[in-house]
């Protein structure tokens, strides 16, 4: 597993501190991240249509990795670090 943190390597004390500011769930940008097993997707949709019901999903996107016996592409979690709030990952078969 690998959980991206902005705040890395920087002291309390830098002049460069990070404020992270909690996910607005009806709002924020979410990452739907499927690892390429069968039924993953369809379990994502099934999230995205449910959060449907209570915001707008056009800012809810669908990413995969290439292959499920293969982790995620650096590249990937560079464009889900930059461009979304949050992410959910799904786990089928």
């Amino acid at each position: 597993m690998r959980i991206y943190n902005p705040s890395f390597g920087l002291s309390a004390t830098s002049a460069e501190k990070v404020t992270l500011k909690p996910v607005n769930w009806a709002t924020d940008p979410i990452a739907l991240i499927s690892n390429s097993k069968p039924n993953a997707r369809e379990l994502l949709e099934g999230i995205r249509a449910k959060m449907g019901a209570h915001r707008q999903v056009e800012n809810i996107k669908f990413m995969a990795k290439n292959s499920a016996s293969q982790p995620a592409p650096k590249e990937l979690i560079q464009d889900v670090a930059k461009n979304y709030r949050a992410a959910i990952l799904a786990l089928g078969d």
